[in-house]
């Protein structure tokens, strides 16, 4: 008699909704507000094209008039531009043996989703790290990056100072940062100062804190010969889309029945856009349709900047640690 297999714990009717607002919940992105979900983008995810085009209007430009009797009014016009993203699709397959521990839990099924929706948050994040390495090497992006690393001695390291200058990239809009996304290497040299402060939301859960912005840890950021980038996010930088097209197939299980007592496989797919508001997806080096790879998304001249500075809120900081 068999005894009990994934078949008989998911149901992946459940399962991918569970796994996907599990990935919200354990998501720095989505808890630091730096990732915001709307339908547009969701609806955008699920369309067949690889890219989306979507229009905007630029803001109002010029100084008004002075009224003067008799003078008539010259008419202006508003400008409109494109912003464009990209759907990233990805796929996961992992055996029972990998997921063995998890059919002991009291609820199997919540068990072995949160370790799926845990492994998803973590990738989500990688994702966007791969997209700020391309997005900072585009030109367009110039103003929205300050390099300290050249400078001599310990005014080439992160410090309160330089951190201050980097956000003032966005001139008055600099209230707009609320996030800073770094290495463990930065978090730590930070903390040895006593810089980084620890803090509980309303939930008692606890976060870290850098200059009132909220910490994220990740050492898929930047390092180049003892040279850290560091980035800084405002609310709803960066859009997220969870994409369902016509015929995908989120969550499935299968099983092998020839290997000893039988192997069972959980399959994963996310079809998903991640896109940095105001920043356009050129799509100039893709090799698939289907999806880009993480490569191509740190590739320099796949993005190109389409709104005003000011509009854009990410700030990347390249500095040492000393």
């Amino acid at each position: 008699m068999a005894g009990t297999t994934l078949s008989d714990v998911i149901v992946p009717e459940l399962f991918n909704p569970y796994v996907t607002q599990k990935t919200k919940a354990l998501s720095a992105l989505f808890a630091s507000g730096i990732a915001e979900n709307n339908p547009a983008f969701n609806h955008l995810a699920s369309e067949a094209a690889p890219i989306h085009t979507m229009p905007f209007f630029e803001d109002l430009k010029g100084d008004p008039e002075d009224v003067v009797e008799g003078v008539d009014l010259t008419a202006h016009k508003i400008e409109s531009k494109k912003d464009v993203s990209t759907t990233i699709r990805r796929a996961m397959m992992w055996s029972a043996t990998d997921l063995s521990a998890s059919l002991s839990g009291a609820d199997p099924m919540a068990a072995i989703g949160s370790l799926v929706a845990g492994f998803w948050a973590r990738n989500l994040q990688k994702e966007l790290v791969s997209e700020l390495s391309g997005v900072f090497g585009a030109p367009s992006m110039a103003d929205h990056l300050l390099d300290i690393s050249g400078l001599s001695g310990k005014a080439a390291n992160i410090s309160a100072s330089a951190f201050i200058d980097a956000c003032q990239l966005l001139g008055d809009a600099q209230s707009d940062l609320t996030a800073v996304c770094m290495h463990s290497a930065t978090k730590a040299y930070l903390k040895k100062q006593n810089l980084i402060v620890t803090e509980r939301d309303s939930t008692d859960v606890e976060f870290d804190t850098y200059q009132g912005r909220r910490v994220i840890v990740d050492d898929g950021c930047p390092v180049d010969s003892g040279v850290y980038t560091t980035y800084l996010f405002g609310n709803g930088a960066v859009a997220y889309g969870d994409g369902s097209p016509v015929g995908f197939v989120p969550t499935e299980v299968d099983r092998d029945k020839r290997k000893g007592s039988g192997v069972d496989f959980l399959i994963n797919r996310r079809t998903f856009i991640l896109h940095p508001r105001g920043i356009k997806w050129t799509n100039n080096t893709r090799a698939h349709a289907e999806s880009v790879s993480r490569a191509e998304l740190a590739t320099a001249a796949n993005w190109e900047r389409v709104y005003e500075p000011k509009a854009i809120r990410i700030v990347a900081l390249k500095h040492k640690l000393g």
